[in-house]
């Protein structure tokens, strides 16, 4: 094939007409399926630019910063989205947000609209996969860049996973707690993997025995907890032969579900550090320990990395930078509560 391939290739490879490859360029909902997924092998196969995107490209039209995070109720990625905002339009730029819910296909829909179809002068996005090929064709000139977890493609702003949660662990482990909780353990994310393997880093190198029995796993299907989830869970833990004396809360959502569910189990005086800071964590008793991870500094370095590969794209096509920002651990009581076996307990007989 000579040149580009355009939208009548597209449509021959997939079997449908040119009207059909639109549709489904601009995220409509009206496609079957397994059409759409025919549609999007072709258009990954050929490497095809969608003719809007192009002409954005070649223009420099595109005066809008997309941003795809997980959803627009995580306080978290509330607090990012505000960051990057605020320096957006110091450069005259507008945003456009959307939402993933977590789900490959709305991830990869979103994407593609904001690149086609709004013409985005450049993209940061909280990965839902690392598996991105669909994106490769808009590398070289409109810039991307992921947030809270790494992406092997893509340049990312993203903390020490395993060193902050190695912190945490550790201060439990100092503290006197044997039986630790880590809730919850994500199969999808490699952030939540690397905070997973701090936690049983601390533990192998204490000497505390692995207990599966403490580790809450998402069998959400990719879908978030309910409040009901985390009380189920919570009176589970407490209803073992030996139940924990410490909670590790992996992502603020956990946190705030099990902040929720111990108050309702009367236990809010379970030592307990979240990674993340927690919405009002100063508010309850005992107030809440956590990892700062904040999102305005990993906003604000994103924004500056995109605003950085804007200006010179060539740095697009170079192997991809990773931006670690510091965290910090707060202490505000509750990952500062005692275990059975703290020093100051060595004349009492260990409940765990």
């Amino acid at each position: 094939m000579v040149g580009r391939p355009g939208i009548k290739e597209v449509a021959a490879a997939s079997g449908v007409s040119i009207k059909t490859v639109s549709r489904v360029v601009n995220g409509e909902s009206s496609v079957r399926p397994a059409t759409r997924s025919r549609v999007r092998a072709a258009i990954d196969e050929l490497g095809y630019i969608p003719n809007t995107a192009a002409r954005s490209l070649k223009s420099g039209t595109g005066r809008v910063i997309g941003i795809v995070i997980d959803s627009l109720a995580d306080p978290f990625f509330a607090a990012l989205v505000s960051a990057i905002e605020r320096r957006a339009l110091g450069e005259g730029l507008g945003i456009v947000v959307a939402s993933t819910g977590q789900d490959v296909d709305r991830e990869r829909e979103q994407l593609l609209l904001l690149l086609s179809g709004h013409r985005a002068a450049g993209v940061i996005f909280a990965p839902v996969t690392d598996s991105h090929p669909y994106l490769q064709a808009y590398r070289e000139s409109t810039p991307i860049v992921a947030v809270d977890r790494a992406h092997p493609d893509f340049d990312s702003v993203v903390v020490d996973d395993f060193e902050a949660t190695r912190t945490a662990i550790g201060q439990l482990v100092n503290n006197g707690h044997r039986r630790i909780a880590f809730l919850y353990r994500e199969q999808r994310y490699g952030a939540i993997s690397r905070r997973y393997s701090g936690y049983l880093w601390v533990l192998t190198e204490s000497g505390i025995l692995f207990d599966p029995e403490l580790v809450l796993y998402d069998r959400s299907g990719g879908h978030d907890f309910t409040d009901e989830d985390y009380v189920t869970e919570i009176n589970r833990l407490f209803s073992l032969a030996t139940p924990p004396t410490a909670l590790f809360a992996a992502n603020m959502r956990a946190a705030v579900g099990i902040i929720g569910a111990l108050h309702q189990a009367r236990r809010a005086g379970t030592a307990m550090i979240a990674f993340g800071n927690v919405p009002l964590a100063g508010a309850f008793t005992p107030a809440i320990s956590c990892i700062n991870q904040d999102p305005y500094a990993i906003g604000n370095a994103a924004i500056e990395r995109l605003l950085a590969l804007r200006s010179t794209p060539g740095e697009s096509r170079e192997k991809p930078r990773e931006l670690v920002i510091p965290t910090s651990l707060i202490r505000r009581g509750s990952g500062e509560i005692f275990g059975p076996y703290h020093s100051s307990r060595s004349g009492e007989k260990p409940t765990s």
